[in-house]
């Protein structure tokens, strides 16, 4: 009896005589003769198709792990003999060799070695000086100092259907030398690339307003999606600034011309209330004029006063209503009497 194993579901029995059945325990034994042998020939079929499967899986990771084992045993026995005959080269060449071999990196640099092909073990090397091999190893150096990237104004159309030109400053630095050599082909190059895409996105999900007052968030914002995007390129984005937004000609004069508009109905406003104020003010003093006689002749001196401070040439002599007031009541008595 064989029992293939189905790591989609419990294993399956297949007999002697041709009947297979599902050992679940569900109680198939009370099923018609039909159904059973249905079952039968279908679970057969199945059987088979899972053994070709499971039989093609086997032999095929097989032949791939021989093959991959044979390359790596292959490679490893080269690669020593290659090793041994550099090492080999260093000593029939010293100590001329031991300028070829030791090499120094600054205290902001990191050397990423590859021996034959291959990354060696221990990570980046520095800062200091370290060891190479002749002929089979290879090394790059990585700067770690800041860098910074002028993002060039980028045409973008906001949310509301308005087209600006925004231009950025991008602050980032290499935190992982070793993966921004061998995960992609040129860190600082993709970094600038995707600085201008994130750039655009962001500016084309946000209104003219919020571009305008919000800087400091939109920046924000952008920094954190550089510093994640980046992270698997080992980059660090340390900081983002937009610099300046840019608007049409034409925008900035219907916005100037809407400034001024707003501006003056708020002068309006306020000299109206002013006016108000003022004739409340002019109202309240006429009756303390009106209470007290004396107090008008007060005022014509005041005021006589005043334009003397300001124009000396002038003479101003201030007539009294009460005679105007006399005679009118003459006149009014006289034509009484006609």
């Amino acid at each position: 009896m064989m029992v293939p194993l189905d790591p989609m579901g419990p294993p399956v029995v297949n007999g002697g005589g041709g009947g297979a059945a599902r050992a679940n325990g569900s109680g198939d034994a009370n099923a018609s003769p039909n159904n059973y042998g249905i079952a039968t020939i279908s679970t057969n079929v199945s059987v088979r198709r899972r053994d070709d499967e499971y039989r093609s899986k086997i032999m095929g990771t097989t032949v791939r792990n021989y093959a991959e084992d044979d390359t790596n045993g292959e490679a490893s026995t080269c690669g020593r003999i290659l090793i041994f005959l550099s090492w080999v080269l260093v000593v029939l060449t010293m100590p001329f060799s031991l300028l070829v071999c030791f090499k120094v990196v600054q205290e902001y640099e990191r050397a990423v070695i590859f021996r034959l092909g291959r990354l060696m073990q221990g990570g980046a090397k520095g800062p200091g000086i370290f060891f190479i091999l002749p002929c089979i190893d290879a090394y790059a150096r990585v700067d770690l100092r800041t860098r910074t990237y002028d993002v060039p104004p980028q045409e973008v159309l906001t949310k509301d259907s308005v087209t600006v030109s925004v231009d950025a400053v991008v602050y980032y630095r290499v935190s992982n030398a070793t993966v921004s050599i061998a995960n992609v082909e040129n860190a600082h190059h993709s970094t600038r690339l995707l600085a201008q895409t994130t750039l655009r996105n962001t500016m084309g999900t946000r209104h003219l307003h919020e571009i305008l007052s919000e800087r400091m968030t939109i920046s924000g914002s952008m920094q954190l999606s550089l510093d994640e995007a980046t992270e698997a390129w080992g980059i660090k984005v340390e900081r983002v600034e937009i610099k300046d937004v840019r608007l049409p000609v034409q925008l900035q004069r219907a916005m100037a011309a809407e400034a001024e508009a707003a501006r003056e109905a708020r002068a309006k406003v306020i000299a109206a209330e002013g006016e108000q104020k003022a004739s409340r003010a002019l109202r309240e003093a006429s009756e303390v004029i009106g209470d007290s006689p004396a107090a008008l002749q007060l005022r014509y001196l005041q005021t006589l006063n005043t334009i003397s401070a300001e124009k000396n040439s002038t003479i101003v002599f201030p007539l009294p209503i009460d005679i105007l007031t006399y005679f009118m009541k003459s006149k009014e008595a006289f034509q009484a009497n006609q």
